[in-house]
């Protein structure tokens, strides 16, 4: 169940994110190359999917690892530019966004259940473990 939950916290994330880079294309950082804050939406998406499929396929405290580290980072980088303004940086743009808009909130809740899931996941004793009782 816990890998459903994780691996579902993970879709939704990179949904969202996919669904949001259009957006976001025109915000670019000033060094070159500019990298705009769409890629890095479309990055975030892309690295959801591999998080969820290792998860999903591996079932394994690797993949579970994976899981947690892309969730947590991303729910921390939402919660650092909600609320800090960092301001860009070489090629990445400012990122800084105070506004909790609903597509926002779904991913950030997305990003916790998955860090959450795939903590426990990474904290469930190993069923190899179980049979030597």
């Amino acid at each position: 169940m816990l890998t459903l939950v994780t691996a579902a916290g993970l879709g939704v994330d990179a949904y969202v994110h996919w669904q949001l880079a259009p957006g976001f294309d025109t915000l670019t950082g000033a060094a070159s190359p500019h990298i705009s804050q769409g890629q890095l939406f479309r990055l975030e998406a892309a690295l959801a999917v591999i998080a969820m499929l290792l998860v999903l396929l591996t079932r394994n405290r690797l993949g579970a690892l994976v899981a947690f580290l892309m969730a947590a980072g991303g729910l921390g980088a939402v919660l650092l530019y909600g609320y800090i303004d960092v301001g860009g940086f070489g090629p990445l743009p400012d990122m800084y966004d105070p506004v909790w808009y609903t597509e926002k909130t779904i991913s950030a809740v997305a990003e916790a259940v998955a860090a959450v899931g795939a903590l426990c996941l990474l904290l469930m004793p190993s069923v190899a473990s179980d049979g030597d009782d």
